[in-house]
Order: C-alpha cells, then structure tokens, then sequence
C-alpha cells in the first residue's frame, strides 16, 4: 500500500477507534479480553490527556506522514476534525468535559455489571444452599 494510502487510512482507524471507546462497554458482554482492553483504554484515554503520554495513532500517523513526504501536523487531530464535521464552535474544555462524561458512563455501566453479576452469584449461592 502507497504511504499516501496508508496515511489517508489514520482518520478511519480514529473514527473506529472512538467509536470503540465510546460504545465498546455495550460490545463487550461475555467476552473478558475484550472488556479488559476497552477498560485499559478508558484508564488510559484521561491520563494521556493529563500527562504527556503520545497516542499510537498520533505516532503512527507522523511516521506515515513523513515516509509520503508530508511534514506530519502538529497539535490535536480530533478536535478540528470534530470541529468541522460534528460540533459547531466547540471549545476544547467542551470537548474534554464530553470524553470525562463518555468515560464515567462506560465505568457506570461496566459497575453495574458487575454488581448485577455479584448480585447474580449471591442468589444462585444461596439458592443451591437451601
């Protein structure tokens, strides 16, 4: 695949991957590989706003960026992205106000499964006890 190929292909891979960030918890039920790695994303997605930590796509996408001969961009690739296609005008403290109410739904919901799976185990315990 050309470089200019691949490169064109990063913002698919954003998309799938907030895309999977955001609904994933609702993919997830049954299978506890896939939970753990959408629950390692969820810890991660804040801290990498916080501390300096580079996102994989980022990195892939300078290194792409540079092998088709394009100085790679710098700054944030969502937001103008989200800016022209999704949100109109939307500042960057909107933005990261959504991804923290994005996150704590997905760990409100992943918390309910497992106390509904808790709750579970004590009546299927205490059922086959009596």
């Amino acid at each position: 695949m050309q470089p200019s190929l691949r490169r064109k292909s990063i913002p698919r891979s954003r998309f799938l991957f907030s895309s999977w960030v955001i609904f994933g918890a609702l993919l997830t039920r049954g299978r506890p590989c896939l939970r753990w790695r959408h629950i390692g994303w969820l810890i991660w997605g804040p801290l990498a706003q916080l501390l300096p930590f580079p996102c994989p796509l980022t990195v892939l996408e300078d290194w792409l960026e540079r092998s088709a001969g394009v100085e790679p961009e710098r700054g944030g690739f969502l937001l103008p992205y989200l800016d022209k296609l999704v949100y109109l005008n939307i500042s960057l403290t909107t933005f990261i106000v959504a991804a923290v109410i994005v996150c704590a739904l997905n760990r409100a919901f992943y918390g309910w499964q497992v106390c509904r799976a808790r709750l579970w185990q004590r009546v299927l315990t205490e059922g086959s006890q009596a």
